[in-house]
C-alpha cells in the first residue's frame, strides 16, 4: 500500500510540473508581430547547421513550417517548392523548412521526395534546408505550435522576411489545405515592389499592373495637366493610382 501511495505522488508531481512547464512555454511563446526582427536561432537541418536568419544575409528569406513529414499535404507542397526554389532565387529569396521532427526523419523524407521527382522524370535536388526542431525550441520562438492529443506539432505557417531580417508577413493554413505557392511567390513580388518604389498594391494585383501611392500623398504627385508624363491617374482624391511598365 505504501509503495502504491508512493508511485501515485510521483506521478502527480510529474504531471504538475508538466503542466506548469506547458503553462509557463505557453505564456512566454507568442507569434512575433509585423515588422518585429525574427528571431534568430541555431539548428541542425539537412544542410547542415544553419544560424538563422544571420546566415541568409541581406536576402529576403521565408520560413515555411509544416505538421510533419511522410504526410501528404506537406509532401505535396515541399515537392512543389522544389520546382519552385529557382523562382524564389531570381527574387533574391532563400527558403528554409521547419518541423518538429527529427533530422533523420527530414533526410529520409528528403529522399523519398527527390525519388518520387525523378520518378516523374523532374529530376530535382531539394537545396533548402529542413530544419530539426524536435526540442521545440523554435517553435516556442515563433509561436507556430499547436498541441495534439499525443504531442505538439508546427502549425502550417509561412513567415516572409525581408533583408533587414523583419517579418514583414504571416500566415496560417489549416493541417487539411495546402498553401498556394504561387501566392506567396506573388506576396514576395509586392513586398518587393511596394518597398522598392514607396507604393502598395491594390486588390487582386499581379507583378506588372499599376499600382497605388500611398495616402494621404502630396500634391506634388499629381499635375492634371501632366497626366501622361507622370502616368498617374486618380479614381477619387484618396485613390491615387500610378501606371506600372508591363
Amino acid at each position: 500500500m505504501k509503495t502504491l501511495n508512493i508511485k501515485i505522488v510521483l506521478i502527480a508531481v510529474l504531471f504538475l510540473s508538466t503542466g506548469q512547464l506547458w503553462s509557463q512555454n505557453r505564456v512566454k511563446s507568442r507569434i512575433p508581430l509585423l515588422g518585429e526582427k525574427a528571431p534568430a536561432f541555431t539548428a541542425q537541418t539537412t544542410k547542415g547547421t544553419i544560424n538563422f536568419p544571420g546566415d541568409f544575409g541581406s536576402k529576403w528569406k521565408i520560413l515555411f513550417s509544416h505538421p510533419a513529414d511522410f504526410t501528404p499535404v506537406c509532401t505535396s507542397e515541399l515537392m512543389e517548392l522544389a520546382q519552385m526554389q529557382q523562382d524564389f532565387k531570381n527574387l533574391n529569396v532563400e527558403l528554409a523548412v521547419i518541423s518538429t521532427d527529427s533530422l533523420d526523419n527530414h533526410l529520409m523524407w528528403v529522399k523519398s521526395m527527390e525519388e518520387m521527382l525523378n520518378n516523374e522524370n523532374k529530376p530535382i535536388k531539394i537545396d533548402f534546408p529542413l530544419i530539426d526542431d524536435s526540442k521545440l525550441n523554435i517553435g516556442w520562438k515563433y509561436g507556430m505550435l499547436t498541441r495534439s492529443a499525443e504531442s505538439f506539432k508546427a502549425v502550417r505557417g509561412v513567415f516572409i522576411i525581408d533583408p533587414q531580417n523583419k517579418i514583414r508577413a504571416i500566415t496560417f493554413y489549416p493541417t487539411n489545405v495546402g498553401r498556394n505557392l504561387e501566392e506567396i511567390k506573388r506576396t514576395v513580388i509586392a513586398l518587393q515592389t511596394a518597398v522598392a518604389n514607396s507604393v502598395m498594391t491594390p486588390v487582386n494585383w499581379k507583378p506588372g499592373e499599376d499600382v497605388l501611392l500611398p495616402y494621404p500623398h502630396s500634391y506634388s504627385y499629381y499635375d492634371p495637366a501632366k497626366i501622361k508624363e507622370t502616368g498617374l491617374y486618380d479614381l477619387s482624391w484618396y485613390m491615387l493610382y500610378k501606371k506600372t511598365d508591363r
